[in-house]
């Protein structure tokens, strides 16, 4: 590798690197608020916030590594404008067709990233996050109640377990406080277990056991009940879907699976690498600038681009699992005419155009 290709690449690699953190940390607040609303609800353990928060990250990645690599290059290719350094560049006969080995060099592994993660890792992360929230939703151990330890609902009380099962089903002896209005609930059982009605709402069956409810400011109006089974609703648990989701089957899997759905989401899954090449072989005419001319502008119009064909990468699958567009056509209609596009900006750039002739 040559001192002027170390230098590119370590300039283009730097830059993508800083956008991609910032990227990241931009992102990880809406996912974040997305977890915490199921953990406040209920419906998801808090146990599983870093694992959700990580598996989400992979399944985000074929959109955020793209935007990352084109906003990295625009900003290293526009700081060689600014200082000038292009022009030197030019004089000395390195022109943008010397530039494309420095910067495949970057685009290359990130485009295969991008494919490994948008083809294997994403549905991958996606099927283990669903076993997990489902485990969790059929696990008392999970749901966060543990044995000998006083425990905070999330619709409010407290509840101790004395020993719990292996598989996190079965309970010994509970003990549970709550509040309701004005009246104040104490239950003691003998054992308990957790069941399902449908496949969200959970409840927790108490056997053989003592009720006491009493006013809370003071009183003798008490209540005392034996009962032989007493059931009390848990939070439903988060949402699951279905194994068969083509979201959740392998790419192999879409490859034999003739539904409009499985089609959009295989074309989905292929169009990310594609468009990821096709914006950063743009990176290059659209940074040129003058030294002293203002390279956000430029930026901006490129990030325009970006999001117009993202948007039509998301309507174009819709349209697919609609039945609008043939699976055949799928999303070729917008990866090819922009790969094409690239390339013929990437090899126009720099080139003078002829003069006209005067009559």
């Amino acid at each position: 590798m040559s001192k002027l290709d170390r230098y590119l690449l370590r300039d283009f690699l730097q830059s993508f690197l800083a956008t991609l953190i910032v990227l990241l940390v931009v992102s990880v607040g809406g996912v974040l608020v997305d977890i915490l609303g199921n953990i406040a609800d209920g419906r998801l353990p808090a146990r599983l916030l870093f694992s959700q928060l990580g598996l989400q990250f992979i399944v985000y990645m074929p959109l955020i590594l793209p935007l990352a690599l084109m906003l990295g290059l625009l900003l290293a290719t526009a700081r060689l404008y600014r200082d000038s350094e292009m022009a030197v560049l030019t004089a000395i006969g390195v022109g943008p067709r010397r530039l494309l080995r420095p910067l495949m060099m970057l685009v290359l592994p990130v485009i295969a990233v991008i494919g490994l993660c948008s083809l294997w890792l994403g549905p991958w992360a996606d099927r283990t996050g669903e076993k997990m929230i489902d485990e969790a939703n059929r696990s008392i151990v999970m749901a966060g109640l543990e044995a000998g330890k006083f425990t905070s609902l999330p619709n409010g009380g407290v509840v101790y377990l004395s020993s719990v099962s292996p598989d996190g089903t079965q309970l010994g002896k509970v003990f549970m406080q709550r509040q309701k209005g004005d009246r104040i609930e104490v239950v003691s059982a003998d054992r308990g277990r957790m069941f399902f009605e449908g496949e969200r709402q959970r409840y927790l069956e108490l056997d053989d056991g003592h009720q006491v409810e009493g006013p809370v400011n003071g009183g003798l109006d008490y209540k005392l009940v034996t009962f032989a089974r007493n059931d009390v609703a848990l939070p439903d648990g988060a949402d699951t879907r279905k194994d068969d989701d083509p979201e959740l089957l392998t790419t192999g899997q879409l490859l034999g699976d003739d539904r409009p759905a499985a089609r959009a989401q295989l074309h989905a899954r292929i169009a990310p690498p594609l468009i990821a090449l096709a914006f950063a072989l743009m990176t290059l005419p659209l940074a040129r600038s003058s030294p002293r001319q203002q390279r956000y502008g430029r930026m901006m119009l490129a990030f325009l681009a970006y999001m117009v064909g993202m948007n039509l990468m998301f309507i174009g699958t819709r349209w697919i699992a609609d039945g609008k567009v043939p699976g055949s056509v799928g999303l070729w209609w917008l990866s090819l005419p922009l790969l094409a596009l690239a390339l013929w900006m990437y090899f126009r750039d720099g080139k003078l155009s002829r003069p006209r002739r005067t009559a």
